[in-house]
């Protein structure tokens, strides 16, 4: 019996993408993103459950990566491909006319645009089939991992809906911005750098000292900056890793 409960509970981060999936194509971001954060616990805690009952599986590793290529890979680029909708026709086809000088034309170009957003789920995949062939990261990452990803996407619908900065608005619906984060996601999820992991071995500080330190500059971004701090949590993240490549083991 205890070796069905980590599956049941990765069955349940699925079952959360698939809701946030309707969510999304219904133009709900605020209640996408509690399923996608609520999926993302349930994948932390189903491996977390199956090493305290030791009933970790080769089922189990691939049916997690199902999920997350639901819950962290398509809401986000269902998200993103939302996103490129609603900035709109800021560029179509940029052309030069002698009369007018450089314009931009053809607007049916600008309904082609949001399906960049999909270029997501497509390096989620990408990166979650690297993963379960990859036997060495097993304390750390190897690129972003998927649920890193979705939050730092997620987050931009978040910050507009409760912050509401004009500036901010302004960029996060602004075309070239969210092809270029779609762009920078997809070289993340799949960069050939090593990121550390949250799991702890050990409590010990000094072999966890950038864990540490990594979440108390969490809690206090958040705490000042709320979910516009998620970017910069990424961020962080990022410089962090590459500060700590020799200790990432």
């Amino acid at each position: 019996m205890n070796k069905h409960i980590p599956n049941v509970i990765t069955l349940l981060n699925l079952f959360s993408g698939c809701i946030a999936v309707i969510l999304v194509l219904s133009n709900d971001f605020v209640s996408a993103a509690c399923f996608v954060f609520l999926g993302i616990f349930f994948d932390f805690f189903d491996g977390l459950v199956a090493r305290k009952l030791n009933v970790q599986s080769a089922l189990g590793i691939q049916l997690d990566s199902l999920a997350d290529m639901v819950t962290s890979g398509l809401v986000p680029g269902l998200v993103m491909y939302k996103l490129l909708e609603l900035a709109g026709p800021q560029w179509h086809d940029f052309g030069y006319d002698q009369t007018v000088g450089f314009e931009f034309s053809n607007p049916e170009i600008h309904q082609l645009l949001p399906f960049i957003g999909l270029l997501i789920p497509l390096a989620s995949a990408y990166r979650l089939a690297k993963f379960n062939i990859d036997e060495d990261q097993q304390t750390y990452f190897k690129g972003l991992p998927t649920p890193a990803n979705a939050i730092l996407i997620l987050s931009f619908p978040l910050i507009m809906e409760f912050q509401n900065n004009d500036l901010i608005n302004a960029t996060i619906t602004n075309s070239w911005f969210l092809v270029g984060v779609t762009i920078l996601s997809c070289f993340l999820l799949n960069a050939p750098i090593k990121l550390f992991s949250l799991k702890f071995k050990t409590w010990d500080f000094n072999s966890n000292a950038v864990r540490y330190l990594f979440i108390i500059l969490c809690i206090i971004l958040l705490i000042v900056l709320q979910f516009a701090a998620i970017p910069l949590i990424i961020i962080t993240y990022l410089i962090l890793s590459l500060l700590s490549q020799k200790t990432i083991v």
